[in-house]
C-alpha cells in the first residue's frame, strides 16, 4: 500500500511540473510573439502633406507714358527794357530815357557808304549792321535801294524837330507827330526812318506804306531785327499816328517771336501799360 501511495504522489507531481512547464512554454511563445510583432513592425511614419504656394498671376505691367519736355518758351526777361543801352530798352511817352540830357548812346557808327543816307545819320553798330542786310536782302528781292533819311538824334536836335512841328502844328498835333526830346527813339540810335529810291514819298502821311518798299518792310524787317514801331492800328497805344517809314532795331530774336507771336508793339508784348499821352 505503501508503494502504491508513493507512486500515485509522483504521478501528481509529475502532472503539475508538466503542465507548469506547459504554461510558461505558452507565456514565453506569447512573449517571443510580442517581441517579434514589436521589431518587425517597420511601417514608416505617416507623411504630413504641405500645400503647394497659391501661384498668383502677375501684375499687369501699365504703360508709361514718356515724359514729355516742356518748352523753354521766350524768356521776356533775357535783356532788360529799363536800360537805355538794351537793345530791348521800352522808350514811349511815359518812359523816358534817363538822364536824357546827358545821354549818349555806345558805339555809334557811320552806316555803309553804299546806303544812301543824304543827312550822315548814324545808328549803333548792331543796327547798322542788320540795316545793310536788309537793304542788301531789298534790292535782291523787291529791286528797290533803301534810304536812310533819319537815324540817332542827340537830345538837342531832337528838340529842335519838336518844337519846329510845335510851330507848325501846336503842342497837340505835334505830340501826335513827333516825340518830346527825352523820350525819342532816335536818341536811343537803334530807330531810323527809311524811304527808297524813286518811292516819290516824304517822312508824312500813309504814302511810302503803300510803296513796293513800304509793303516789303513792312512784311520782311522782323527778319533783321527791326520793327514797325507806330502801325497804323495802334495809336491809342503808342501815342503816335502811324509812320509807315519808322522801323526800331530789337534784334532778331525778339522781332521774330512778336512776328510769330502777331503782336506789333513793345508795349503790348512786354505788359506795359498803353501811352497815349505824356504823364505831365
Amino acid at each position: 500500500m505503501l508503494t502504491a501511495g508513493l507512486a500515485a504522489i509522483v504521478l501528481v507531481i509529475a502532472g503539475e511540473t508538466a503542465l507548469w512547464g506547459a504554461t510558461a512554454q505558452r507565456n514565453d511563445s506569447e512573449a517571443s510573439i510580442a517581441a517579434d510583432s514589436r521589431l518587425s513592425d517597420t511601417s514608416a511614419p505617416a507623411q504630413i502633406t504641405i500645400p503647394a504656394p497659391i501661384q498668383t498671376s502677375a501684375p499687369l505691367a501699365v504703360p508709361v507714358e514718356p515724359e514729355q519736355a516742356t518748352p523753354a518758351g521766350f524768356n521776356k526777361s533775357a535783356r532788360s527794357i529799363d536800360d537805355p543801352t538794351s537793345i530791348w530798352f521800352v522808350v514811349d511817352k511815359t518812359r523816358p530815357i534817363p538822364d536824357a540830357a546827358n545821354y549818349v548812346p555806345p558805339d555809334l557808327v557811320a552806316l555803309r557808304s553804299d546806303i544812301p543816307n543824304p543827312y550822315g545819320y548814324p545808328l549803333r553798330q548792331e543796327a547798322a549792321d542788320a540795316l545793310a542786310s536788309m537793304a542788301d536782302a531789298a534790292t535782291a528781292e523787291i529791286g528797290q535801294q533803301l534810304v536812310a533819311q533819319s537815324g540817332y538824334r542827340a537830345y538837342d536836335i531832337q528838340e529842335i524837330v519838336y518844337n519846329r512841328y510845335v510851330a507848325q502844328l501846336g503842342v497837340a498835333g505835334a505830340d501826335r507827330t513827333s516825340a518830346r526830346p527825352g523820350y525819342s527813339e532816335h536818341q536811343t540810335g537803334m530807330a531810323i526812318d527809311i524811304l527808297a529810291t524813286g518811292s516819290g514819298c516824304s517822312l508824312d502821311g500813309p504814302c511810302f506804306g503803300e510803296t513796293t518798299a513800304g509793303q516789303w518792310l513792312a512784311a520782311n524787317a522782323y527778319r533783321f531785327g527791326y520793327l514797325l514801331s507806330y502801325p497804323a492800328d495802334k495809336t491809342a497805344v503808342t501815342g503816335y499816328e502811324y509812320e509807315p517809314w519808322h522801323f526800331r532795331y530789337i534784334g532778331v530774336d525778339l522781332s521774330t517771336e512778336m512776328h510769330n507771336e502777331g503782336v506789333t508793339t513793345l508795349e503790348e508784348f512786354f505788359g506795359l501799360p498803353a501811352a497815349p499821352g505824356y504823364l505831365g
